[in-house]
């Protein structure tokens, strides 16, 4: 991958870490692609980044069955999984594909590189 890409994604993955929404599966992942910038490793690092951030997006279709089911109303209170919902059919009628938090942010945006990133 070029530097300007590199540079990219490693703001991209830097923001990810910073995310309270990412994951801890997604944050593991992105520390070892930062690990591996430069070395023998990087390329299999990317691959392990991309794969697990494919996993990890939250489709907004997702985004708003999850917030208006039981599950999302116990995990953000009932009144912020409202919210989410509300949230996540505006993304939906603007035209989005996933969740615009932190983590689905910086996903999305890496994910687009995916082809210069592999």
């Amino acid at each position: 991958m070029n530097q300007n890409v590199r540079d990219f994604v490693t703001e991209k993955v830097n923001e990810l870490l910073n995310a309270p929404s990412c994951c801890a599966e997604a944050k593991a992942a992105a520390q070892n692609w930062l690990d591996a910038v430069g070395t023998d490793k990087e390329a299999d690092a990317s691959r392990s980044l991309i794969e697990e951030l494919e996993m990890d997006i939250m489709p907004v279709d997702g985004l708003i069955a999850f917030a208006d089911s039981e599950a999302g109303a116990k995990v953000f209170g009932a009144e912020t999984a409202k919210k989410a919902a509300a949230h996540g059919r505006e993304l939906k009628a603007a035209g989005a594909k996933y969740c615009d938090c932190p983590a689905c942010a910086a996903s999305e945006a890496i994910l687009k590189k995916k082809t210069e990133i592999l």
